[in-house]
C-alpha cells in the first residue's frame, strides 16, 4: 500500500476507533443507574416478548443490509449505464409509493403476521431476480423490493405495538424496545457489511443476495412458529380501511404533523444515502475507504439510539427532544453545502447519522401514542407516500443538481420537519404524559419507575 493510501486508511480507521471508544463510554454511562434513582426494571415476560421480536426484526433488517452495499455494484457488473441504474432505483421507490400503501392496508385487514410472512416471500423473490442480467427481470425485482420495504417498515412495528398493548405492558417499555431495535440495527448493519464483502469476494457478486435469502427464510420461520396473529379493523374491506385511515389522519392534527415530520426527515435521509459518497470523494484527492466510513456511520447511529434511551430513562418528553434533534440534523446537512473541507464534511455526516439514530426510536414511540391501532399499518404507509415522491423527484434530476443544491434541498426538507415537530410540541406540552417530565422550563412530572420481576 502506498504511503498516502496507508495514511488515509489510518485516518478512517482512527475515526472508527475514536467513535467506538466514545460509544463504549456512553454505553457504560447509559447502563449505570442515576444516583438516588432506582433503575427502570421490566418483567421477565416482557423480556421474552421483546427478545423474540427484536431477534426477528434484526434478522430481517440484516437481510436488507446485506443487499444495500452491492445493489449498484451488481447492476454495474451486468453492464448497465448510470441512467439505466437510476431508473431501477426510481422503480423501487415508485412501487413503494404506488403499491406499498395498499399492501400495508392488507395487514390491518388480513393480519400483520401474514403480511410479515408475505414480506419474506416477496423479498426472497426479489433476491432471486439478482441472478439474471435481464433488465426486465431486474425491474421486476425492484418492484418486489419496493413493496417489501413498505411492509418491513410498517407491519412488523404494527404487530409489536399491538401485542405490547394487548399484554398490558407499560407504555414506557415501548421506548426500550424501539431503542433496542435501533441499537441492534446499527450493530447488525456493521456486521452485514463485513459479511457481504466476505461472501462477495468468495462466491461472486450475487452471493450477498443469496445470503440475504437465507436470513429471510430464517426470519420467516421464526415468525410462523413464535408469533401470534393480530389485526387492525378486519371488519371492513381494503377501500374501507384506506378511507378510515385517511379520515382518522386528517381529523387529528397530531397524526398529520407526525406524518409530515417523518416524510420530510426520511426524504432528506434517503437523498443523503445517495450523496455522501460523491460528497466525500469530491473533497479527497485519493480513493476513500467506504467500508470504514460506513462502519463509523453505524456507530454514530448507535450514539443516537443510546442518547434516546438515556433521555427516556431520565424522563424527558420525546416530543421535545425530537424537536432539538431535527434542528441539529438541519444544521449538520447545511454544513457540506458551504464547507468543502473533507474532515468538516465527514464530521457533519457523523452528527447527522447520530440524529438518525435518535429519529427511529423517537418516531416509533410517538407513532405508538398518536396513530390509531386499528389502522396503524395503513397510516404508516400513508406517511411514506410524500417520502417516495421526494426521493423520486431528486433521483430523476440528480445529474443536473450540484452538491450545493442537493444539500440545501436536504436542509429545506429538514426545516419543515422541525416546524411540524414544533407544532406537535405545542399541541402536547399543555397536557404532558403521566410519568414524563419536560426539559428545563416546561411543566411536567418525573418518570415513574415500574418494578418488575
Amino acid at each position: 500500500m502506498e504511503p498516502v493510501a496507508q495514511a488515509l486508511y489510518t485516518y478512517y480507521v482512527g475515526w472508527f476507533i475514536i467513535l467506538a471508544i466514545g460509544y463504549y463510554v456512553l454505553r457504560r454511562y447509559t447502563e449505570t443507574p442515576t444516583a438516588g434513582k432506582p433503575a427502570l426494571t421490566v418483567s421477565g415476560d416482557f423480556k421474552g416478548f421483546q427478545r423474540i421480536y427484536v431477534l426477528v426484526y434484526l434478522i430481517m433488517m440484516a437481510a436488507d443490509w446485506l443487499q444495500g452495499p452491492y445493489v449498484y455494484a451488481l447492476y454495474t457488473y451486468y453492464g448497465f449505464s448510470i441512467e439505466e441504474i437510476g431508473i431501477l432505483f426510481i422503480v423501487g421507490f415508485g412501487s413503494s409509493f404506488l403499491v406499498g400503501t395498499f399492501v400495508g392496508s392488507m395487514a390491518d385487514i388480513y393480519g400483520r403476521k401474514k403480511l410479515c410472512l408475505f414480506f419474506g416471500l416477496l423479498y426472497s423473490c426479489s433476491c432471486l431476480t439478482k441472478h439474471f442480467g435481464s433488465y426486465p427481470v431486474l425491474l421486476m425485482g425492484r418492484v418486489l423490493g419496493g413493496i417489501s420495504t413498505s411492509i418491513l417498515f410498517s407491519s412488523f412495528e404494527s404487530w409489536m405495538v399491538h401485542e405490547h398493548h394487548e399484554k398490558n405492558y407499560p407504555d414506557e417499555w415501548l421506548g426500550l424496545t424501539f431503542a433496542a431495535c435501533t441499537s441492534g440495527n446499527g450493530i447488525v448493519a456493521i456486521g452485514s457489511g463485513v459479511v457481504a464483502g466476505v461472501v462477495r469476494d468468495a462466491w461472486g457478486p450475487v452471493a450477498p443476495f443469496d445470503t440475504s435469502l437465507i436470513l429471510l427464510a430464517l426470519g420467516s420461520f421464526l415468525v410462523y412458529n413464535y408469533w401470534g396473529e393480530n389485526y387492525g379493523d378486519s371488519r371492513v374491506d381494503l377501500q374501507g380501511t384506506l378511507r378510515n385511515a385517511y379520515n382518522r389522519m386528517i381529523s387529528d392534527r397530531k397524526i398529520v404533523l407526525l406524518g409530515l415530520t417523518q416524510s420530510f426527515f426520511e426524504g432528506a435521509m434517503y437523498v443523503f444515502v445517495f450523496m455522501w459518497t460523491p460528497a466525500l470523494e469530491s473533497t479527497s484527492d485519493y480513493e476513500i475507504y467506504h467500508g470504514w466510513i460506513f462502519a463509523s456511520f453505524m456507530i454514530c447511529v448507535l450514539y443516537g439510539s443510546n442518547l434516546f434511551t438515556l433521555l427516556m430513562e431520565k424522563g424527558y418528553r420525546v416530543e421535545r427532544t425530537a424537536m432539538y434533534m431535527f434542528l441539529v440534523a438541519a444544521v449538520a446537512l447545511a454544513v457540506p453545502a458551504f464547507a468543502e473541507h473533507h474532515t468538516v464534511r465527514l464530521v457533519s455526516f457523523f452528527v447527522f447519522e447520530a440524529c438518525v439514530g435518535m429519529f427511529w426510536p423517537s418516531l416509533g414511540f410517538m407513532r405508538s401514542k398518536y396513530v390509531p391501532e386499528e389502522v396503524r399499518a395503513t397510516t404508516m404507509n400513508f406517511f411514506r407516500m410524500p417520502l417516495n415522491l421526494i426521493v423520486c423527484a431528486v433521483l430523476a434530476n440528480i445529474g443536473k443538481l450540484s452538491e450545493f443544491s442537493v444539500f440545501l434541498l436536504c436542509t429545506a426538507c429538514l426545516l419543515p420537519a422541525l416546524f411540524c415537530q414544533m407544532q406537535l410540541v405545542s399541541l402536547t406540552v399543555d397536557s404532558p404524559d403521566i410519568g414524563k417530565k419536560n426539559l428545563p422550563g416546561e411543566e411536567g412530572t418525573q418518570l415513574t419507575v415500574v418494578s418488575g420481576h
